[in-house]
């Protein structure tokens, strides 16, 4: 399955009938949050058609498209399960604070040239662009601060990304450096955060909310098209790629907002699914002792604790110098060789 998303164009009619929905809808989330989970002390679980079957009919008292009743619903559902499986939190009530910015419908629409038609709405505009072939099992209209947005999810196969070389890359991440390869190379941190961080503090410090959104938006959307192009650069170059999967969590408590500025974690996961697109074999090692060991003879001598964050290169009493961050890298490619190594004999 893919995602695409669409631009769309609605009138100030329809924009306002959007806005109506979303009021509504939230006291729909909250029912459907609070009643699953008074149901669930008393050991009663519902399934989604038992639970769209308790709203039959409130869509036409609401002036809402009865489809946007029933994917709410699953929605606030399928958030309960993934928090009984220790997946995610428990989903939280929609308010002033939290607000509704989703409309989810269990089935997808029709296109008529550059216009959508959505139920109740009719034909609404969109940015023209090329949509994949494949059935649209289900869609979400979201709003963002720059406007609002078409999501379609496809069952349709990815293209494959085309190969241009067949390396081997072990990768360190880091915060100085955003990461460093096996082979020497490092990737120079963008720091997009940084760059607006005067202009998005002056946005909160004068009160304007849709600046601050919109801000804070382009900041995430030059962090995801620089992961893209950095995941989709290593899968086509390497038919084995081995990150060190570091606790993204443990590190944010010391260093905070490198950590969300890094994006490393969503690297990760861009990675994981383009490597399946892509034919390469990707691996998450765990970095325990990746930095204090000797690559060439495996001895823990390198720095170790707080105070060895400071010492950025070192000599190993075997004579070997090296690179901290390289170092790490190259032990990451040795631990995942292991790995694949012990994968295929299981295979076989």
């Amino acid at each position: 399955m893919i995602q695409c998303q669409l631009k769309l164009r609605p009138s100030k009619t329809q924009t306002a009938e959007l806005e109506r929905w979303l009021f509504h809808l939230a006291s729909v989330w909250n029912w459907a949050i609070r009643k699953i989970e008074q149901d669930a002390r008393d050991g009663i679980y519902h399934s989604a058609f038992d639970l769209g079957s308790l709203i039959i009919g409130h869509g036409a008292k609401l002036g809402i498209a009865q489809k946007a009743l029933v994917g709410t619903v699953q929605t606030a559902r399928l958030a309960w399960q993934r928090c009984f499986k220790k997946q995610s939190r428990k989903p939280r009530f929609k308010g002033q604070r939290n607000r509704m910015n989703s409309i989810a419908f269990a089935k997808g629409p029709t296109f008529h040239g550059n216009k959508v038609s959505l139920p109740t709405f009719g034909r609404v505009r969109f940015h023209k662009q090329e949509v994949p072939a494949g059935h649209i099992g289900q869609m979400r209209i979201v709003k963002r601060a720059s406007g609002w947005y078409l999501c379609l999810f496809i069952q349709a196969e990815p293209k494959t990304i085309a190969r241009v070389a067949s390396n081997q890359v072990g990768i360190d991440a880091g915060f100085s450096s955003l990461l460093t390869f096996s082979n020497g190379e490092k990737v120079s941190h963008p720091r997009e955060l940084e760059a607006s961080a005067a202009r998005l503090a002056q946005a909160q410090r004068g009160g304007n909310k849709r600046l601050t959104a919109r801000i804070s938006e382009r900041i995430a959307n030059r962090r995801k098209d620089r992961n893209h192009k950095l995941s989709r650069r290593l899968v086509a170059e390497n038919i084995l790629i081995a990150f060190s999967a570091d606790s993204h969590k443990a590190i944010s408590r010391r260093f905070g907002k490198s950590v969300a500025s890094s994006a490393h974690g969503q690297l990760r996961s861009m990675l994981a699914y383009k490597s399946r697109a892509g034919g390469t074999l990707y691996i998450e090692v765990n970095p325990k002792h990746s930095t204090m060991r000797c690559s060439a003879c495996g001895e823990l001598s390198g720095p170790t604790g707080l105070s060895g964050l400071a010492v950025r290169r070192w000599r190993c009493a075997c004579g070997a110098q090296h690179d901290r961050d390289v170092n790490a890298a190259i032990n990451t490619l040795h631990a995942a060789l292991g790995t694949s190594v012990e994968r295929q004999v299981i295979a076989a």
